[in-house]
């Protein structure tokens, strides 16, 4: 069979309107894949950060297809695959902001861990030999037993976030064990962009530096600076994700750089990039503190690294400074326009 005889692989991605859903689509898209993604209805467009691929919805074959969905809805769910016959699967969506998790501990239940579970059961419903991608996280660990943190390390999770996570983990070894699914956890330290939301620390930092720099705002409020994390670019975490999809056999890999760092080293590179002493600019706020506090979060990738031959390649000085600059353009803009509106007659 020649290559342009070969059929097109199909991806259905939840939370494709999200960071990792974005930098994923980007991926597969590019190795020729016809992607669909599941977005929730709302009264916003919220495609933003697929506008760049994004094509009329009414072309015969358009790169990129959106199916209105949620987790929340598993009849719903059985549906978009029965319709889109995926030969990848790939959970993303959740409630993917750790604090948030406090404040609405049984919404992200249902998303994150109910979530799961529904998507794993339309899949076993629908009889449909997909592979299976579940989006883990390395909150799981919480207050760690072990560093660095790898696949055998216990978990003991710190915030509702943490252990709805843990639960579709675990669901999603069960399912294989089970039923021989080809299902895949992703143990993924924290990933960053210029595509995070802006409610996250590492976005709200490089957003505010900015701001800042261009004289848009005076003041940054951030919460525990001493938190450590493993930070890594989510474009290299996502090809990760699909490497899992394409081994022999299912199994379950962390993601990391090796690497830990503080909010305080973050606040450094960043407002450093700018020029600004971060120390003039930034105030604790016992607010931004969560219930429990996860000090230090730092990845082993060695099995990543030996089975599946996966490296990040993006450090963590490029990881700031690439959003640092994405986002002095934001502010650069703002200001203009600001400016602008101020000398109107």
């Amino acid at each position: 069979m020649s290559e342009n005889d070969k059929p097109i692989r199909r991806a259905l991605i939840t939370g494709i309107t999200g960071q990792d859903g974005s930098y994923l689509a980007d991926f597969l898209l590019a190795r020729g894949y016809q992607v669909h993604g599941l977005i929730r209805r709302s009264s916003s467009f919220n495609t933003g950060r697929l506008e760049h691929i994004y094509q009329d919805p009414h072309e015969t074959d358009p790169r990129l297809r959106l199916h209105y969905g949620d987790l929340t809805d598993g009849a719903g769910l059985r549906e978009i695959i029965t319709r889109v016959q995926p030969d990848e699967v790939y959970n993303l969506g959740a409630q993917s902001h750790v604090r948030v998790s406090f404040d609405q501990p049984v919404y992200t239940t249902q998303v994150d861990a109910v979530g799961a579970i529904r998507l794993l059961e339309a899949l076993r419903d629908t009889g449909l030999p997909a592979r299976f991608y579940q989006a883990s996280s390395s909150e799981m660990f919480g207050k760690v037993a072990q560093t660095p943190q790898r696949e055998t390390t216990p978990f003991h999770p710190r915030s509702p976030y943490g252990c709805a996570k843990l639960y579709a983990y675990w669901q999603t070894i069960n399912y294989r064990e089970s039923y021989g699914m080809f299902a895949c956890n992703g143990i993924l330290f924290n990933h960053e962009s210029p595509r995070r939301g802006e409610t996250f620390v590492t976005r709200k930092i490089t957003r505010a530096a900015t701001r800042i720099a261009e004289g848009l705002q005076d003041t940054l409020y951030l919460g525990n600076l001493d938190a450590r994390r493993d930070w890594g670019f989510a474009g290299d975490f996502v090809e990760a994700m699909w490497l899992m999809l394409q081994q022999d056999e299912p199994d379950d890999y962390v993601v990391a750089t090796g690497q830990s760092h503080s909010v305080r080293e973050f606040l450094d590179a960043a407002f450093g990039r700018v020029g600004l002493n971060w120390q003039d600019h930034v105030r604790v706020d016992r607010r931004y503190y969560r219930p429990a506090e996860v000090d230090l979060l730092l990845g082993d990738a060695a099995k990543a690294r030996r089975k599946l031959g996966w490296r990040p390649r993006v450090t963590f000085d490029d990881l700031v400074n690439m959003m640092v600059d994405h986002d002095w353009a934001l502010a650069r803009e703002e200001r203009v326009v600001r400016q602008a509106r101020e000398n109107r007659p």
